[in-house]
Parts: C-alpha cells; sequence; structure tokens
C-alpha cells in the first residue's frame, strides 16, 4: 500500500490534476449526517456514471428549493474526488446556464478542466479560445497548462508557459509544478531540479509540492546524494510545511537501495508528522515491513488500535499485506480472524490479500481451502479471489485446478460485471483446455467466457483445435472468426493443417 503514493509520483496524471484542484477548488467538509432537503444528499447515491443529475438538479428547483454557490461548488469538488468527472461537468454546466447563483472564474477554472478531463483537449482548447481577452486571467490559463500537462503534451505545455510567464501569470509555483509533473510523466527526471531553480531564479518561492517532486527526481533515479541535499534545503525553509509523505518517500528509496539504517532515520522523522493519520500510519507499517522489522510493524499497528477512529478495511488490508511480506503467516491467519469478527463490511480485498501471499509462497492448496471454507460460511467471492488461486495452480503446471478455480470464476461473475481476467491466464488456460478437454467442454467454457470478454482469436482457436481433435468440421467456426471480423493468421492456418495431417 505504501508503493502507491510513491509510484504515483513517477507515473500516475492525478498529481497534474491536484494542482488545478489546490488552487481552484472550494473545501469540501461534510458531516455525514444530511436532512432530506440537502442536494447533496440526493446527488451523491447517484453513482453511475451513466445517470444524469440534471433532473435532480432541475427538481430542486422546481420545488422552490433555493441553489447556493457554495453548496454546488462543494458538490462538484465531491464529485471530482470520486472520479465522477462526467457528473461533476454536467453540475458545473448547469450552474453556469441557469444563472441561479454566481459562478465565479474559480468555478470557471474547474470547468475548463473537467471539459479537458471528460471532452477531451480538442474541446478544452476550443473553450479557452472563445474566452476574451479579459476572461483569460491567471486561474484559465493555469487550467489549460493542467489540460496539457495531463495529456502529457511537453511542446504545448512548454509553449503555454512561456505565455503565462510574459503575462506575469507565472509568479505562483502552480506552473512549475504543472511542468515539473509533466516531466515526472514523460521520464524525463533529470530535467526536474532545472525547473526549480529556473523557480527561484524567478523570484517564485518552491512550496512542498514542488520539493517533493524534486526530491523524488532524484530518488528514482538513485541520486541518493543530491536527494538528501534537496530535503536539507526544503528543512530550513520554515514557511514550508513538511509531512510524513516526504519523509516517507526518502525512506523509501533508501530502503529500495539497501541502505536501511538511513531508512530508518527518516521513517522515525516520518512518524513525527502523521498526527494521527490513518493512511499516514499504513504508508508507515508498509515500508517497515519492506525493511523486514516485525516489531516496528507491530508497534506502529497497536498505535493505529488505540486511534479513536475504528479500524477499516484498508487498515487491515494493510496490516495482512505486511505480515505476508514478512512471512508471518500465523500472525495473518489470526489478524483475518479478528477482521471477520470486527463487524467490518466483509469485502474479498482483506481475504484476497492473504490469498495471494499463500500463492507467493507456492501453498496453493491452502489458498484454495481457505477460500471454499469462507464459501461454506455464507460468502460469495468475488471473481478475482478464484482468479488469484487458478493464477497459483497455473504456475505449479496444476492445469485442471486452474481451469476449475476460473469456472467458478465466471460462475460468480453477474454480480461483478466490471471484472476481466487477465490475459495471460486465459491464454494458458485456453491452451491447455484445446490440447486436452472435448470439444463441448472447450465450446461450454468458451461460451461462458464470452460474458466475460469479447470473443478473440484465442478462443476461436481453441474452439478450432479441439474440433480438430474431436473429428468435428470447423468450417461454421471459421465463419464465425470472419464475421467477427479476425481473419486468419499463421497460427490459424498451422492449426488448421493438423486437420490435413490428421486425415492422412
Amino acid at each position: 500500500m505504501a508503493s502507491s503514493i510513491f509510484n504515483s509520483l513517477k507515473s500516475n496524471p492525478s498529481f497534474s490534476q491536484t494542482l488545478i484542484s489546490n488552487l481552484f477548488s472550494v473545501r469540501s467538509v461534510y458531516s455525514g449526517k444530511f436532512a432530506n432537503i440537502n442536494l447533496y444528499s440526493r446527488i451523491s447515491p447517484l453513482g453511475s456514471p451513466n445517470v444524469s443529475l440534471v433532473p435532480v438538479l432541475d427538481q430542486w428547483v422546481e420545488e422552490g428549493k433555493k441553489v447556493r454557490d457554495v453548496e454546488l461548488d462543494r458538490i462538484i469538488r465531491d464529485l471530482r474526488h470520486r472520479k465522477r468527472y462526467a457528473q461533476a461537468l454536467e453540475v458545473s454546466e448547469w450552474m453556469s446556464s441557469k444563472e441561479l447563483c454566481p459562478f465565479s472564474s474559480s468555478a470557471r477554472a474547474v470547468q475548463l478542466d473537467l471539459i479537458g478531463q471528460v471532452r477531451g483537449l480538442e474541446s478544452a482548447e476550443t473553450y479557452f479560445n472563445n474566452m476574451t481577452g479579459e476572461e483569460k486571467i491567471y486561474k484559465m490559463y493555469g487550467a489549460m497548462l493542467n489540460c496539457y500537462v495531463r495529456e502529457r503534451m511537453v511542446d504545448k505545455s512548454l509553449s503555454h508557459l512561456q505565455k503565462m510567464k510574459e503575462l506575469g501569470f507565472a509568479s505562483t509555483p502552480l506552473p512549475y509544478n504543472g511542468l515539473m509533473c509533466l516531466y515526472t510523466n514523460t521520464n524525463q527526471l533529470e530535467k526536474i531540479p532545472d525547473v526549480l531553480l529556473e523557480m527561484q531564479e524567478n523570484g517564485v518561492s518552491p512550496d512542498s509540492f514542488s520539493y517533493r517532486l524534486c526530491i523524488n527526481s532524484y530518488g528514482a533515479r538513485s541520486a541518493l546524494n543530491r536527494m538528501e541535499k534537496i530535503l536539507k534545503e526544503m528543512e530550513s525553509k520554515s514557511n514550508i510545511h513538511k509531512d510524513w509523505i516526504t519523509y516517507a518517500m526518502v525512506a523509501n528509496f533508501y530502503i529500495k537501495a539497501g541502505l536501511n539504517e538511513k531508512a530508518l532515520v527518516f521513517l522515525k522523522k516520518a512518524e513525527t508528522k502523521l498526527h494521527k493519520d490513518p493512511l499516514g500510519c499504513n504508508h508507515l507499517i508498509s515500508l517497515y515491513a519492506s525493511l523486514g522489522s516485525k516489531a516496528e510493524v507491530m508497534r506502529l499497528w497497536e498505535r493505529r488500535k488505540t486511534a479513536p477512529r475504528k479500524q477499516i478495511n484498508r487498515d487491515y488490508i494493510t496490516m495482512l499485506g505486511s505480515l505476508v511480506k514478512l512471512g508471518e503467516f500465523e500472525d495473518a491467519e489470526a489478524l483475518l480472524k479478528v477482521w471477520e469478527s470486527s463487524g467490518n463490511c466483509y469485502d474479498f480485498r482483506v481475504p484476497n490479500t492473504l490469498l495471494i501471499g499463500y500463492c507467493q509462497k507456492g501453498l496453493i492448496e491452502k489458498a484454495e481451502s481457505m477460500l471454499r471454507g469462507i464459501v461454506e460460511k455464507g460468502k460469495t467471492p468475488i471473481p478475482n479471489s478464484w482468479s488469484i488461486v487458478a493464477t497459483g495452480y497455473i504456475e505449479k503446471q496444476n492445469m485442471e485446478k486452474a481451469f476449475e478455480c476460473m469456472k467458478e470464476a465466471i460462475a460468480v461473475l453477474a454480480e461483478h460485471r466490471g471484472w476481466k481476467p487477465k490475459p495471460k491466464i486465459i491464454s494458458s488456460i485456453l491452451s491447455w483446455l484445446s490440447d486436452n478437454k472435448d470439444v463441448d467442454e472447450v465450446e461450454t467454457f468458451v461460451t461462458a467466457l464470452k460474458a466475460v470478454i469479447p470473443m478473440d482469436r484465442e478462443m476461436y482457436h481453441a474452439l478450432i483445435r479441439a474440433s480438430i481433435r474431436a473429428g468435428k468440421e470447423v468450417d461454421g467456426i471459421l465463419e464465425s472468426m470472419k464475421a467477427d471480423k479476425i481473419n486468419e493468421d499463421e497460427e490459424t492456418r498451422k492449426i488448421l493443417s493438423l486437420k490435413h495431417n490428421k486425415a492422412e
């Protein structure tokens, strides 16, 4: 779990999204208890991206209720946080078109960013270019830069940033951070320190995010002395907030370099910045596990348990993953029992953590036994649970058991329509099936698989191979293959040659 925050610095475009969010969004704080007349309480449950929010907003007005810009800004912020971008744009455009409440320049900048996210860069450029000169204030330029950064367009980002400098719109860290995010996401890490230096030469004081991007650029290139030097520069700035994320990032790079004592120093610094942050506690637990320190893992877990806020499933996933990493399977099994009796929602990602651990250790039979035991308790696993075990059996070359587990995964698909099996798993099973099972069984499996993924060449090849083995005609299969616009390739012809060899 801890690794996600560090990996995202290298490859996750959401960091560029953070730039626009930090500047233009309105702070959103909800108590969790809403009266029926609260607009947010009507919109929040509509989680499907296909559900339009316009009728809900229109009905609100028809009922004679007031529309407040503060509440709509909060709703847009929350929808963006939940990655419901299309719905956020709907609310934003409804807000601007109805003119029932003020639509600030900040709200319009957010709308520009959402247009780029939902409809693409060309639509965002059209929106931006259609603004008058007076409307193109620094917030709009910042939003447009964010669109270029998100699409990883280096030349357009540099040209746009130069225009911002000429207009005097590059007096804050935001545009420079955008450029550093761009270089991070395009793997041009060596250019990031120069951007930080340019900021300082232009009289722009870096913020904590600026320093973090630069620290990451050095750490990712194993320039650890330079990484620590820039960290010390950051620490010397009294106006810069130092958080656990920065110190944990540095510790993570030292762990990767095998410098465990140095890593421990920065993990201890990170701990002083936690301030009862459960997410931070989880990250540090995972990093201590990477160091192989069970004592520190258990100490932090006890600290987490004493926090006022109840442990949630994410906490158990982190701790189980850490115990698995340490090879402490008995402790992991005991913790899973604690979770099962905790009253938390039964989320299969929790036991899946232990299933993965068993499979990684080659304990596939134990993994299957555990999963079937959960079924006996009346729980229905998600498809991925069975897929984990199937993968383990494939690695042990036990294809019969892998096939059985994959059939179980497909059988529970109805409740989990978003699941897709890994292509490598399906490829292995189809290859084995076509050589070892009768044609009826292959057809049954392929038919079931069609509910999960579209028919592809490998599925047709499995049907052709099994049919040839059974002495059946394959003309109908080839016609269906052609109808699906899948042309015969060299592998197809090689399989068909088996038919002629068999006839001879």
